[in-house]
């Protein structure tokens, strides 16, 4: 049965946006209308970097959209749908095949946890699918599993990586040593990460893998001082709820007093103010977006936290950002054929709230687009809630991603 109509249905489905119009797409929109489905973890690790106010930032892109448009809009209809996928790679696939085929989705939307996402990513090349990720690292989806219907947007681990690698390394921290989460992101970033320090002149003295999702780092963290040479980092490769834990046990075990600073491969705002500043003060990172960074941040940030109660993470502001492209593209084309859609957006320029100087590039479907290195204030110069992030340089789009497309990716 098609669920219709806005709130939270069953199933643990959420349904928004359904803000109708009386333009229409001379019966070039299927169904007489446009489905987006964002697809997250609503409940676990992740929740707080993404999960539902991802939705919510997708509902604010129709709504934007509708305004933008008003009678004029490429379709009757836009309803918003999620689902959880809980992390697991067979859950994301079984989801994004109800999504395309029971929800009639035409396109789906974040996706974080790399597994999920090339997970979904196949889906989407099997059914001729639109597919955005947002959430996830992986390099793999504009390489060799890459495909003509998925796209990706918003951070991967190159970004990550020469932002933060490169710039701790170069500062004297030559001597690294690595703890990454067992599954595909925490691979590729093992790998991203280990390049760009050595690039920069320095060596991962150790690389070991954790378990995900996991609340116990103590084997790793209680090892790091004795080692042999000693790090003078630990490189956190994990992410949201995960990244808190070790954080706390880092701080617990006084790692930064025994010689061996912190870097984290990949952080959120969520995760600073689950930590409190004063956990991470001095930590540096690369951020693919910040809410105070300027004026129109901030504007958006305000009507966000409107809707929410919190600022937007990267992610969320990546998710408004993915759906306001989908949805003009589907306005440029005046359908939601996919590969009329796909058209429309590669080589597409793209310069809103989330990127800057922003280029979806054709030959792999990766967005480029300005990224920042970062560092976290010391609760004593946080002026305001949520304000504590430090905006050491912008990262050029040209130097933060892949020059070069891998020529592994045969869209």
């Amino acid at each position: 049965m098609r669920l219709m109509g806005c709130g939270l249905a069953a199933a643990g489905v959420l349904l928004a946006g359904c803000a109708g119009g009386p333009g229409g797409g001379g019966g070039k929109i299927s169904d007489g209308k446009v489905v987006l489905a964002v697809l997250n973890d609503q409940t676990a690790v992740y929740a707080d970097v993404s999960g539902r106010n991802s939705v919510e930032a997708v509902r604010m892109a129709v709504a934007d959209y509708k305004a933008k448009y008003g009678g004029k809009a490429a379709s009757t209809e836009i309803e918003v749908v999620a689902a959880d996928h809980q992390n697991k790679p067979d859950v994301a696939n079984s989801k994004a095949q109800e999504l395309y085929d029971r929800r009639r989705a035409d396109v789906i939307l974040d996706v974080p946890t790399s597994s999920a996402a090339l997970a979904v990513a196949n889906v989407a090349k099997n059914k001729k699918k639109i597919f955005i990720d947002v959430g996830a690292a992986t390099t793999e989806l504009e390489g060799k599993q890459c495909n003509k219907y998925t796209f990706h947007y918003g951070y991967n681990s190159y970004m990550l990586a020469h932002g933060t690698g490169t710039a701790v390394t170069q500062d004297g921290a030559k001597n690294w040593y690595i703890v990454y989460p067992d599954y595909a992101f925490g691979q590729d970033m093992q790998k991203t990460f280990t390049a760009a320090v050595q690039k920069a002149g320095g060596k991962v003295v150790k690389a070991d893998p954790a378990p995900f999702p996991n609340d116990n780092f103590s084997t790793f963290l209680l090892k790091a001082p004795g080692m042999n040479p000693k790090p003078q980092v630990l490189g956190t490769m994990q992410a949201g709820g995960d990244l808190v834990n070790l954080v706390k046990q880092y701080n617990e075990y006084k790692l930064r007093e025994k010689g061996v600073g912190l870097a984290a491969g990949l952080m959120f705002l969520s995760d600073i103010h689950s930590l409190g500043p004063d956990a991470m003060a001095g930590t540096r990172f690369t951020d693919a977006w910040y809410w105070n960074a300027d004026p129109k941040n901030r504007a958006w940030a305000d009507r966000f936290q409107a809707k929410t109660g919190k600022r937007p993470t990267s992610v969320h502001a990546a998710n408004y950002s993915a759906a306001l492209q989908y949805l003009e593209a589907v306005q440029r084309g005046g359908t939601d054929k996919a590969d009329d859609v796909v058209g429309q957006l590669e080589g597409r320029k793209v310069e809103d709230v989330f990127a800057r100087n922003g280029t979806i590039r054709a030959e792999d479907h990766l967005l480029l687009h300005d990224a920042y290195l970062a560092q976290v204030k010391p609760s004593a110069e946080v002026k305001e809630p949520w304000d504590y992030q430090r905006i050491l340089k912008t990262i050029p789009a040209s130097e933060a991603f892949q020059p070069q497309p891998d020529p592994a990716c045969k869209l």
